[in-house]
């Protein structure tokens, strides 16, 4: 097999590789941990190692030498129609532990699809009916049409905004059923839609810069794009496969209408009683009565019970306690103490906090210690709320 090395082959060989071996990593691991939103990232960073691969192979003298010049103008390597569904399905799967890809789901992959049966298409007609070269006579490869590239980067910037969207809901909602939404909000689900962003913004970037360097836009020149874009794809596979966060919260939602969030009883099967609005305070009881019964009979089980010290507590267990549904919980919660249930579990954690503080045990454990004894799960989490329920932080607070 023809490869030329040298420093522009060799340097994208290396990141192609290693985009190669994560992904394998991360189809191993998939398997492993039944998470099976390993999968759709796995075949995220194949398809990104093979975008790579034209200029590295190029590079490499395959251009240059038959077969492989065939095997780089009718293979389609760059699956730009494939980024955006691939990440707008890995967010879902990341969140939502039922999530399935159903058949009405498949008409994202339509695009994707046309264009290999394009580039198959066009290699029939090359082959067995032009015998010869006809739709490559200018000697360019189809991947870097500019149609398609444009195409595929609104493709790309539309599920962007869908999966921006998505986590949206979903961080609203779990603050409105966790005690625990901090811990589940996912930082890394920021970082790898970030990274996905400056993956999008590089060819624009770029072509910004060969207007002042002319140089970048040449076939050398354009070696640097993909070397960032390789580098970009390599970060998000080392940091993807150290990501150990499971979503535990089942629910269903659509981004493209405004129905309510429905969770899921641990049978997948769905209930009115079990709907919740992401937006649950423009939802009102009927009576001021009403409201206070269920303030009431929450405030008790906090004070009496004290279930606050369960660090995985959800409102679906106040709604098991008090023999009603979530929905009916959610709704008091959030008109009866105008708060959502993650911040009013807290609040009676870090009141739980004080009572300790006053009584003096912060001199003989820790502040931290004393924190997850009244069930907050991280510092991070427990200063935040601190700093928000009294105004000053912890260590401020004993002082």
């Amino acid at each position: 097999m023809v490869f030329q090395f040298g420093f522009y082959s060799s340097l994208l060989l290396i990141t192609f590789s290693q985009g190669i071996l994560y992904s394998i990593l991360l189809l191993v691991k998939a398997r492993k941990t039944e998470n099976k939103s390993n999968y759709w990232l796995s075949t995220f960073i194949l398809l990104c190692s093979l975008y790579v691969a034209p200029w590295m192979l190029g590079f490499a003298g395959w251009y240059d030498n038959q077969p492989y010049r065939d095997i780089l103008f009718y293979v389609p390597f760059q699956q730009l129609y494939l980024f955006g569904p691939l990440i707008y399905f890995y967010t879902q799967s990341l969140l939502n532990p039922d999530f399935r890809l159903l058949k009405s789901d498949l008409w994202h992959f339509i695009p994707a699809i046309v264009f290999i049966l394009y580039n198959l298409w066009i290699w029939i007609y090359d082959q067995f009916i032009h015998n010869g070269y006809y739709f490559y006579v200018d000697g360019v490869d189809k991947d870097f049409d500019a149609w398609y590239q444009y195409s595929g980067f609104i493709s790309m910037a539309f599920y962007l905004i869908l999966s921006l969207r998505y986590y949206n809901i979903y961080r609203r909602l779990i603050f409105q059923v966790t005690s625990f939404a901090e811990s589940i909000l996912f930082k890394w689900i920021k970082t790898y839609l970030i990274s996905f962003l400056i993956l999008m913004l590089l060819p624009i970037v770029f072509d910004i810069l060969g207007y002042f360097f002319p140089e970048i836009k040449t076939y050398k020149g354009s070696w640097w794009f993909f070397l960032a874009f390789s580098i970009v794809m390599y970060y998000i596979a080392i940091t993807a496969y150290a990501n150990p966060v499971i979503s535990k919260i089942h629910f269903r939602l659509s981004v493209f209408d405004s129905q309510p969030v429905v969770l899921l009883t641990s049978n997948n099967s769905v209930a009115d009683e079990n709907i919740i609005e992401v937006e649950a305070d423009k939802i009102k009881f009927s009576d001021n009565a009403e409201i206070k019964n269920w303030k009431t009979k929450i405030a008790a089980l906090m004070d009496n019970a004290a279930l606050y010290k369960n660090p995985e507590l959800t409102l679906a267990d106040i709604a098991k306690i008090l023999h009603t549904n979530p929905s009916v919980i959610s709704k008091a919660v959030n008109q009866g103490f105008g708060l959502n249930f993650n911040d009013l579990i807290n609040k009676y954690r870090t009141e739980a906090v004080i009572r300790c503080i006053e009584r003096g045990e912060h001199t003989k454990t820790t502040l931290l210690g004393i924190a997850y004894d009244c069930g907050f799960n991280s510092k991070a989490t427990f200063n935040r709320a601190f700093k928000k329920n009294t105004g000053r932080s912890p260590k401020e607070y004993t002082f």
